[in-house]
């Protein structure tokens, strides 16, 4: 993928104008992803982040509305990678049980450092996607901001596994649930091999997260 032109597409809604289309914009996105992975979402304010990129504050309102935008945005654009990554792994492969390992695989695997769009630290960005994100939908506002697609890369990564998983067993009941629960489950699985380890039975240097829900899916989608 390094030598490829990716170009990841973001809901308009998410921004005042688009980051990716300035170099200010641009290293909005860098540093902001830096400074919540040091900070933390709370305590990062667009405050700070104008005195890190020497820039006034109110430069960074001009590509968001507020910091949680930015981290919907955010969110969203990490969702979009995946969608990306979904679609390259699995194009061309006619077996939808092949297609639905290379999924599982791609959810699960530890994130690599990635320089095709080299304003966005993947590896970062990764892990406030683990750590951070369920704060951007976990607010008074969910239902309104859902309904104007804030969340949709996401629900095509539900829907696009989803599909393959009705393709091997067409009757299965369950199939949104059982994709959200492999990826919310692997963030969670994640998070505790490094920070809780008595919580889980992995280490962030295996790939026992990505076994466990090969084994777990297929047994499932197999009664």
């Amino acid at each position: 993928m390094k030598n490829l032109h990716i170009k990841i597409e973001v809901n308009q809604e998410l921004y005042c104008k688009n980051p990716t289309s300035s170099n200010l914009g641009q290293k909005i996105l860098s540093k902001s992803i830096q400074m919540i992975g040091d900070l933390g979402f709370e305590s990062f304010t667009f405050k700070k982040l104008g005195e890190e990129i020497q820039s006034p504050e109110s430069s960074i309102y001009r590509y968001f509305k507020n910091k949680h935008i930015l981290l919907v945005y955010l969110t969203s654009w990490y969702w979009s990678w995946i969608e990306y990554e979904l679609v390259f792994a699995t194009t061309n492969i006619k077996s939808p049980k092949e297609r639905l390992l290379k999924c599982i695989h791609i959810l699960t695997k530890p994130t690599m450092e990635n320089t095709s769009i080299p304003y966005i630290n993947k590896v970062l960005l990764s892990n406030i996607i683990i750590s951070e994100s369920i704060k951007s939908y976990h607010t008074i506002n969910v239902d309104e901001e859902n309904n104007k697609g804030y969340f949709e890369s996401y629900k095509m990564v539900v829907q696009r596994i989803s599909d393959i998983l009705l393709e091997i067993k067409p009757n299965f009941q369950y199939s949104h649930m059982l994709v959200s629960t492999i990826i919310e489950g692997a963030h969670q699985q994640k998070y505790f091999a490094e920070h809780l380890p008595n919580l889980t039975d992995t280490n962030i240097n295996n790939n026992t997260i990505e076994n466990f829900y090969t084994e777990m899916t297929l047994n499932f989608i197999k009664k």
